[in-house]
């Protein structure tokens, strides 16, 4: 079995890495993070008119591409290694998964097409202050008949869920989890920007009080959310390929630029070391990444347990390569100036979310019989 990627799959690689270079250099990544929103309306734009970057894995009934995972994957190891400051992870791997997967048609029909030409910015709110990812989590109450639902509660650490003008929550109604569709400007609503490590990938507060919302699907006692849950681990360890593999690179440049005794300090045998680790490290991430990203494309019984796996793994490679790589640099590596420090935090902000390594470790090991 081959798992290289086709020659159309290296060129998307290409296309947008090309279009990271010039849309999402450091320099516009430092004055987004800054700003409320955390992005560029015009660039996100252009991802959907000219890329359609948004509509990859939505289905071509839905105004979608119709691509699979594998090419998602693609595009978010371009995006980690670029530091995209965009609500893309919340739009396209955290609401459509969601969307997909609920089956629910009448849904699908009336947001994908928004989602795929760009219009439409969703997240998926599913923690609450607790920290917790799994059903006993949930504690956000749906009330009402179908047509009359309202929500009440409190969801925290919500990806662009001050920017979202659709919001999927899970909630739970009559002993179960349900996921609800909520309008970003429903009665009721209040969002509130989180002050984060990393202001690259913006988080929010909602809280709802007696919040309009719409019956999307019952979730089959978490079993769907699990399902979306894996979908997205699987996505972030493709970001954390892509900003380990960067990190990798920035260490060796400066390995070979930097002198010092006379002599470039990537000879010395201290940072060779460190090199060839971070070189293994990135080397093995990928492995894990592009095997998972498969087993999503193909849905099959394998997902779960290499979800966590890649999730577990990725995550504490993303973060070693990123320390070291401020070590490497020494003193600059520390400073603000530096770009060093951006990947450090988002290493460590994706190493908690949907769980820490530890946590992926157990899941894996309870997905497994052990």
């Amino acid at each position: 079995m081959n798992f290289a990627f086709t020659e159309e799959q290296e060129e998307l690689r290409n296309i947008v890495r090309g279009f990271f270079e010039d849309k999402s250099p450091e320099s516009a990544v430092r004055e987004l993070m800054d700003t409320e929103d955390g992005y560029d309306p015009a660039v996100w734009a252009q991802m959907a008119e000219q890329l359609g970057l948004q509509s990859l894995i939505i289905p071509e009934e839905y105004g979608g591409q119709g691509f699979g995972y594998v090419e998602l994957i693609v595009v978010l190891e371009e995006m980690g290694r670029a530091l995209l400051c965009a609500p893309f992870f919340s739009t396209t791997v955290l609401a459509t998964n969601a969307l997909l997967q609920s089956g629910n048609t009448a849904a699908m029909e009336a947001h994908l097409p928004g989602i795929a030409s760009g219009e439409t910015i969703a997240t998926l709110a599913l923690a609450e202050s607790n920290g917790r990812w799994d059903a006993e989590g949930i504690t956000v109450e749906a009330s009402g008949l179908e047509g009359e639902v309202t929500i009440s509660g409190e969801k925290m650490f919500v990806t662009d869920g001050s920017t979202a003008n659709l919001i999927i929550v899970a909630a739970r109604s009559d002993g179960g989890i349900h996921l609800y569709t909520v309008d970003g400007e429903a009665s009721g609503l209040t969002r509130e920007s989180l002050a984060t490590m990393d202001q690259t990938r913006k988080q929010a507060r909602l809280t709802f009080d007696n919040t309009p919302a719409t019956h999307l699907a019952d979730t089959n006692n978490f079993e769907m959310i699990s399902t979306i849950l894996d979908l997205a681990a699987v996505g972030l360890a493709a970001e954390q390929v892509g900003g380990a593999q960067f990190t990798l690179e920035m260490a060796v440049q400066y390995a070979k630029d930097r002198v010092q005794f006379g002599r470039p300090i990537g000879s010395f045998q201290a940072i060779k070391h460190k090199c060839a680790d971070m070189l293994l490290e990135v080397e093995s991430s990928k492995s894990a990444a592009y095997y998972a990203g498969w087993c999503a494309a193909e849905m099959n019984d394998e997902l779960p347990s290499v979800a966590s796996l890649a999730k577990a793994y990725c995550s504490e490679a993303y973060f070693h390569c990123a320390a070291e790589n401020i070590q490497i640099h020494g003193g600059i590596g520390f400073t603000w100036e530096h770009p060093a420090h951006l990947y450090f935090k988002r290493a460590k902000s994706s190493e908690l979310m949907f769980g820490d390594p530890s946590y992926h470790r157990e899941l894996l090991a309870q997905r497994i019989g052990l």
